[in-house]
């Protein structure tokens, strides 16, 4: 592949940490929520066993926030998610994908209660707050929807509870998973929530000042230094091992929220004012064509994945894979692919068409069992 740049512009808007992740030496970024995310600074395999053994700090400042606050509020957010929000408490996170009328997901943010009235929504790559926006409009609710000045840092592996104990005291190791609290760091009120994109354990701390996004990352970095810390980001070989989705990438909103796998978080006796409601009990009895799955293909590292490659059965295409990685600790591909729901039981053997050449693949289940 030809070497590429993105040209930063004020059309890009840069993050409070930008600077910093320059100074690491950031070798390719990608573009999120019309911001730069960093995606590799040293290489992908590299940044996997530091992230799996030591301690990173990622800018994510492009995980944008959508701020939902006023009498309305809840009623609004209801609307928007099939999974009951009610029951989350004030300083709670929830993993919540949000659904269209007719049942297609539209993003699968974390959102946060702050209040009894006010809400984060914390997005993948997509434009909600223009959706959720037109839905409080259209609807009269009163309620107000915009986006704060919020720019999440993220302390993700093993050794993140050290680092952030040194920081705010020892009693945030009895902080629980998807719990937050409110706190300062380096001067400055933030938002520290136990939550990240991987599975190595860590924190995002939710910054309200972007003005003061070096002064916070050189407090991390400060002391990180003894427990080995680096600048990192989200990685694709840890993410799939501990199977992620993203947005995007295994799902868009071409895909229904049943496909996606997303039973667990829905209700489908939920309020008759959801929107989604009657389009996916609908599905639901219909039953689905297809499944979000996981496969794995032994052999060698498969190529970068740039378009989505074809899945056969028997000589007939029966799906897409739409991200891959090699996976050290498993010693093989994992993907995940949208499949024909007659052949996306775990067990299934598939045939992977990648560049003209067929390689064998497995259906396996959410844990790569």
């Amino acid at each position: 592949m030809h070497p590429t740049e993105i040209v930063l512009s004020p059309r890009l808007r840069s993050t409070p940490y930008e600077a910093r992740v320059f100074e690491n030496g950031i070798k390719t970024f990608t573009i999120y929520n019309h911001m730069t995310l960093p995606v590799n600074f040293t290489s992908v395999e590299d940044q996997y066993h530091h992230l799996c053994e030591h301690v990173q700090l990622w800018d994510v400042a492009a995980e944008r926030q959508v701020e939902v606050v006023g009498p309305d509020a809840l009623r609004l957010v209801e609307l928007i998610t099939p999974r009951e929000v009610a029951h989350c408490k004030v300083g709670q996170c929830i993993y919540a994908p949000l659904a269209d009328e007719d049942g297609l997901v539209i993003n699968d943010p974390i959102i946060l209660r702050l209040a009894e009235d006010r809400f984060w929504i914390s997005i993948a790559d997509s434009d909600v707050k223009f959706w959720i926006k037109g839905i409080a409009y259209g609807r009269g609710f009163d309620a107000k929807v915009f986006e704060p000045d919020v720019s999440p840092l993220a302390v993700q592996g093993p050794k993140a509870d050290d680092v952030m104990a040194e920081l705010v005291g020892e009693d945030i190791r009895a902080l629980k998973f998807f719990r937050f609290i409110e706190t300062d760091i380096a001067g400055t009120p933030v938002v520290l929530a136990r939550s990240g994109w991987s599975g190595q354990g860590g924190f995002e701390i939710y910054l309200q000042d972007s003005s003061k996004g070096l002064p916070l990352w050189d407090a991390v970095w400060a002391v990180g230094q003894k427990y080995n810390i680096r600048a990192g980001s989200p990685n694709q070989i840890e993410r799939l091992e501990t199977g992620l989705k993203s947005y995007g990438s295994d799902m868009t909103h071409d895909d229904n929220i049943l496909e996606c796998g997303f039973e667990r978080y829905l209700n489908l006796d939920k309020s008759a004012e959801y929107m989604a409601r009657e389009a996916l009990q609908q599905i639901s009895r219909d039953g689905v064509r297809r499944k979000l799955c996981h496969v794995e293909v032994q052999g060698a590292a498969l190529p970068a994945l740039r378009e989505r490659w074809a899945l056969q059965s028997d000589g007939r295409k029966v799906g897409d894979a739409s991200s891959c990685a090699y996976s050290p600790k498993h010693q093989a591909n994992l993907l995940f692919a949208m499949l024909s729901s007659e052949v996306s039981t775990p067990g299934t053997e598939l045939s992977l068409v990648v560049d003209g050449s067929a390689h064998q693949a497995i259906v396996r289940d959410e844990r790569w069992k």
